[in-house]
């Protein structure tokens, strides 16, 4: 794949995308995630699709190395469905990679290795790191998924995932800048919590040349960004008070219906049988520690009732 494939920018960026477009950046952050020591940015290939555009954002970083095809997403929010739209984004990206063979032939056309992986850095608590499964939105549980896709998701929040940012000095400068954006913002408006940000970094070295030389549009970013997440929470927080208050209902807060309790316990079977534990399955799904216990002790006293039978017994406790 010779050429680079057409990238446009008549969307709004995140300042991670504006950081990682560069191929000397992205393939430092490469090199800390797989312990690698490539050292030629121009081995790398850009290969964003020009439609793959999510939320207002353009999220996306799609690039080839070693026969690898990789996809670096950041989050300000935490996405279950990742999995579903990374198999949609690479059914395009191979397509488009593969546009000049025929693949019904008999002979076999090969791909680059394709690989997943989601930053986040939201505000809502998630784990260092943890996998999500295109097998958990199943509507029906099979052991043996004959379609599966697995994407790695990090927490770069500032103080999380400390080896990494160790290895990525941009990485680590990038999380350090955003959580200085958000300590300035609880005090003051978020237009002079970004300045301030911005002024204080590039004194004191941390992105300093990215942010002297592309401060104006870092900053109508940044603020962009704030303004969106704050819009989720907005929402979440709305979703979560709708919901009745007491502890198990807490747990099924975004939908009391007993469809949508039917899947999340369908969730929390799949992350069980995986071996997480509580807690995780809790942080994981976003859902109240006493609702997945709940859940959890409904599932052991009743191996052979389906998610739905859990999920008419949790709604009729309610």
């Amino acid at each position: 794949m010779a050429e680079e494939l057409h990238v446009v920018r008549n969307q709004k960026d995140t300042v991670f995308r504006m950081l990682f477009r560069e191929k000397k950046e992205l393939l430092e952050l490469y090199n800390a995630l797989n312990d690698s020591a490539y050292n030629s940015p121009e081995d790398l290939t850009i290969c964003t699709l020009e439609n793959a555009i999510y939320m207002n954002f353009k999220n996306d970083i799609s690039f080839l190395l070693d026969s690898e095809m990789n996809l670096y997403e950041h989050q300000g929010s935490y996405n279950p469905n990742m999995p579903l739209r990374d198999l949609v984004y690479i059914a395009k990206q191979l397509e488009k990679y593969t546009r000049d063979e025929t693949i019904y032939s008999s002979t076999l056309v090969k791909i680059p290795v394709p690989r997943f992986v989601v930053f986040y850095n939201g505000t809502d608590g998630q784990p260092e790191r943890q996998i999500l499964w295109l097998s958990d939105a199943f509507e029906k549980e099979t052991a043996e998924p004959e379609l599966e896709l697995k994407v790695l998701m990090l927490n770069i929040n500032f103080g999380h995932n400390q080896e990494l940012m160790d290895k990525c000095r941009t990485l680590k400068e990038y999380s350090q800048y955003v959580d200085r954006v958000r300590k300035y913002a609880r005090v003051m408006r978020i237009e002079e919590a970004v300045e301030r940000a911005v002024t204080e970094c590039i004194r004191e070295g941390i992105l300093a040349d990215f942010l002297s030389s592309q401060r104006a549009e870092v900053i109508a970013v940044s603020i962009f960004e704030y303004n969106e997440e704050e819009e989720m929470r907005k929402i979440r927080e709305s979703e979560y008070k709708s919901g009745k208050e007491d502890g198990i209902a807490q747990g099924i807060a975004r939908g009391a219906a007993l469809g949508e309790a039917e899947t999340i316990i369908s969730l929390i079977r799949k992350k069980s049988q995986k071996g997480l534990d509580i807690n995780e399955i809790a942080d994981i799904l976003e859902l109240d520690v006493c609702y997945a216990k709940k859940v959890l002790d409904l599932l052991a006293e009743n191996p052979d009732k389906t998610d739905m039978q859990v999920a008419e017994l949790i709604i009729g406790q309610v």
